[in-house]
């Protein structure tokens, strides 16, 4: 169960301004890589504290409702690097990217940064890495709520315009679905031509 161990060693209880960053989409063959940030009051309703777990351990629409509640109630932003940008500098360089924007997006700069995973991104502050931090750490956690909720919405869109994948149940992963219309279709511009599955097709065949 995520809780405030993370965030108190970081020095939220004297003051310190902390935020819990968490990406979504970095497995996908289809799609932008999104990050989220959140700065967690340590005075965040008890209730609201209890529902926040990682984003994959909540069904749909308690996601969405505690995505909403979030949003109105604490401070947040939103990063996110595109398809083109993973596909020149690669998937991991490409979270970190989203990760950075999602940071600076926020409207007070945080001095401590709670980041999901083993690998750093190159923030402007002392970050620890916590791995399963979406677990563990509330802001993580909330992070990933809101990250999840946000891609899971681009992709529903994407889907609307290219509606042969199945985007809006699978949020382009590699599904079975998604790879028999890959090889029935082909790629779209939204599809990771650096990743195997996509970049295979276009291999030229002896």
């Amino acid at each position: 169960m995520p809780h405030w161990k993370h965030e108190i060693e970081a020095g939220v209880r004297a003051g310190v301004l902390v935020c819990g960053v968490d990406e979504v989409g970095r497995g996908p063959l289809a799609g932008p890589v999104l990050a989220c940030a959140v700065c967690l009051p340590l005075d965040l309703d008890r209730k609201v504290q209890k529902r926040i777990k990682d984003s994959k351990q909540i069904d749909r629409e308690e996601r969405e409702e505690l995505s909403e509640i979030l949003r109105a109630t604490v401070a947040y932003a939103i990063g996110q690097a595109e398809v083109e940008e993973i596909d020149r500098i690669n998937i991991l360089k490409a979270s970190h990217l989203a990760m950075l924007r999602a940071f600076e997006g926020l409207s007070s700069r945080p001095a401590h940064a709670l980041v999901d995973g083993d690998r750093a991104p190159n923030l402007p502050c002392p970050i620890t890495c916590i791995i399963g931090g979406d677990a563990i750490s509330l802001s993580i956690a909330a992070a990933s709520i809101i990250a999840k909720v946000e891609r899971d919405k681009i992709m529903r869109e994407l889907a609307a315009q290219h509606p042969l994948y199945g985007w809006e149940t699978n949020a382009g992963y590699s599904t079975r679905e998604h790879l028999t219309a890959l090889q029935q279709h082909g790629p779209t511009p939204f599809h990771r031509k650096s990743f195997r599955p996509v970049y295979e097709l276009q291999l030229p065949i002896d």
